[in-house]
Formats: C-alpha cells, sequence, structure tokens
C-alpha cells in the first residue's frame, strides 16, 4: 500500500466562502499514481469544514442562508464574552461562537473512493472548503491510501 499526503493552502477572504478543491485533489491524485484506494480531505481547522455537495451559486446561497440561521453572527455567545473566558485564547481572537455553532452542523472531513484512479463522485458532487469564520489563511490536508 502507499500514502501519499499534500497540504493545500488558500487564503479566505470573508465568512462563508466557498473553494471547491474537487480539480485540485484530482490532479494530486493523478500525480500520485495511486489507482484504487481511498482519499481523505481533512480541514485543519475548527471553524472551517469540507462538505461534498453541488458547487451551484444559488444552492450556495441557499446554504449561506441556512447556517446564518442556525447561527447568527448576532446572537450573544458566551465563547465571545472576554471578560469570562480564559481557554483557548490567542492574541487576535475574535468574536466568533457563531463559526463554532455553524461548524457542528457540517463535518471537518470526507473520505471518498477512489477507483481507477477516479473519486468516487456522483454527477454534481463536488468537494467543498466552507470558511466559516473570518477572512485567514487556512490549510487543508489531503491523504491518499491505496494502491
Amino acid at each position: 500500500m502507499k500514502i501519499k499526503n499534500k497540504t493545500i493552502k488558500i487564503d479566505t477572504k470573508k465568512c462563508l466562502e466557498f473553494f471547491d478543491l474537487t480539480d485540485e485533489i484530482d490532479d494530486f491524485i493523478k500525480e500520485s499514481g495511486i489507482k484504487n484506494g481511498l482519499v481523505n480531505v481533512q480541514t485543519m481547522h475548527t471553524t472551517a469544514m469540507i462538505i461534498m455537495n453541488e458547487n451551484e451559486p444559488l444552492l450556495l446561497d441557499d446554504i449561506r442562508d441556512n447556517l446564518m440561521e442556525l447561527a447568527p453572527v448576532d446572537h450573544e455567545y458566551n465563547h465571545d464574552n472576554f471578560d469570562v473566558r480564559t481557554v483557548n485564547m490567542c492574541d487576535d481572537e475574535c468574536a466568533n461562537g457563531h463559526s463554532h455553532c455553524k461548524a457542528i452542523y457540517l463535518t471537518p472531513s470526507n473520505t471518498i473512493n477512489l477507483i481507477g484512479g477516479n473519486l468516487q463522485l456522483g454527477t454534481w458532487q463536488r468537494i467543498l472548503f466552507v470558511e466559516l469564520d473570518r477572512a485567514r489563511p487556512r490549510k487543508i490536508q489531503v491523504q491518499i491510501m491505496g494502491e
């Protein structure tokens, strides 16, 4: 069995921005020479997720609206009360309780079957990175395992 790893780096520009990773992952599969196995795609963040869905602009707007309804930015989150919170703080800490709450509805990784050198995706399925927080540099790990 062979294992190949790659880190994809992106710079997001805004909350609820979507990046289609499918073509870059396909290119990495071809470079790897692995024909059959599994491809795992994983975000390295708690406020950005990986989903598989259509990359259709109106649908992405619907997903944005749905996530905003589930965890609105203007809600009062305990996580954002910096007078009380003392755990997992950093120098550039921002009020992002809404981002963490959105994240619980999505997944940090997806594993896709690889057969004959091709990702086994349905007709409209794409691998999408979703920014749930503010603009910042992000990392996604891709691992291909197989023969």
